[in-house]
């Protein structure tokens, strides 16, 4: 495997410029140039055997393969490989790639599974890792290229695309969570803590807003599916849009769909938030469709699905906590059903 060009920067001219500290937009004004830079000072920070490991083509297959579940072996450099200062730079990378939120969202998931491994007793005591992040480039990252970064591991799923000034992609951008709500005291987790706390709250007041007639079309099925659907796919399913149109809630439901689908666009940092808001403004609210599946109140298995010409979110909540809880492991994703990772479906 080949050690990554990062476009002639050496550390000691990222930090006679000033670059050293925490990537900002402000840099250049745009995600995609942050972004680039703090994936510049990350490569930059590790050994040639660390680049061999995290770098990859940009069109190898392993750049489509994602998944959410704990797995044995992953592509990529993991945190706990990483010493101090090139663990820093990773976060600072992560940090590049969302919101404030988004990154809150992103380390509290990380953080919680030590709150697992001590649930679980130490079973899979190397699956269940804080530190058992993994990350990924695909191709050369500079200002002139076109480029790919996955961030994952357990419950948490980041892919983009970026050439030049632009973000081309951030799709599949997948979140979960075990517990939904932690019942016990643990490090930064204080009891009744929730990390997709308005994924779920926003969705129950929504559905359970909807008069007789609206839920008959909303409520697909009485029984939720146990997971979110095409998991690992490289694009999402291509079926027709389900449940009620956008035109079809009252202006107070419409504002809290609207709402909900903002929830998941505070993720994304502002730019790429406002692309894609702006994506669905052109397409049309009109042509939004929501659908739940399962039950209408919270402790059973429920789910629900939010799609568009541009977007499509998933939200499933079936599985048991790790202490037995019934409906307490969320799955969240938000996907591109014009085709993620910036591949065109049929392209």
């Amino acid at each position: 495997m080949r050690r990554i060009v990062i476009a002639g920067l050496t550390l000691a001219t990222i930090v006679s410029l000033g670059y050293a500290g925490a990537v900002t937009q402000e840099r250049r004004g745009n995600t995609a140039s942050s972004m680039t830079t703090a994936a510049q000072q990350w490569i930059e920070s590790l050994g040639p055997d660390q680049q061999e490991t995290i770098g990859l083509a940009y069109d190898s297959p392993e750049r489509v393969g994602w998944h959410f579940i704990p797995k044995a072996e992953r592509k990529g450099l993991q945190l706990r490989d990483m010493d101090d200062a090139q663990r820093d730079a990773a976060y600072r990378l992560l940090r590049s790639c969302l919101s404030q939120s988004g990154y809150g969202k992103a380390t509290r998931v990380m953080a919680i599974e030590d709150l697992l491994h001590e649930l679980e007793q130490g079973r899979g005591a190397n699956i269940r890792d804080s530190v058992r992040y993994f990350f990924t480039v695909f191709g050369e990252v500079s200002e002139d290229s076109r480029w790919g970064l996955s961030i994952e591991g357990h419950h948490l799923s980041l892919n983009f695309v970026v050439e030049g000034d632009r973000v081309e992609s951030m799709t599949p951008m997948f979140f979960g969570i075990n517990p939904t709500v932690t019942n016990r005291e643990f490090g930064t987790f204080r009891r009744g803590a929730r990390v997709l706390a308005q994924e779920e709250l926003i969705a129950f007041e929504l559905v359970q807003s909807l008069n007789d007639d609206q839920l008959q079309v909303a409520r697909i099925a009485e029984a939720a599916p146990s997971d979110i659907r095409a998991a690992g796919e490289t694009h999402p399913p291509t079926t027709e849009a389900e449940g009620i149109a956008f035109s079809d809630l009252d202006t107070p439901q419409q504002s809290r769909l609207m709402g909900l689908v903002n929830v998941y666009l505070r993720n994304m940092p502002n730019q790429v938030a406002q692309t894609r808001r702006q994506e669905i403004e052109e397409a049309g609210w009109e042509q939004v469709k929501f659908c739940w599946l399962g039950a209408l109140r919270p402790g059973i298995g429920h789910a629900y699905r939010i799609e568009g010409p541009t977007f499509l979110i998933e939200f499933n909540n079936t599985q048991a906590d790790a202490e037995g809880n019934p409906a307490s492991h969320i799955h969240s994703v938000w996907r591109d059903p014009r085709g993620d990772f910036g591949l065109p479906i049929g392209g």
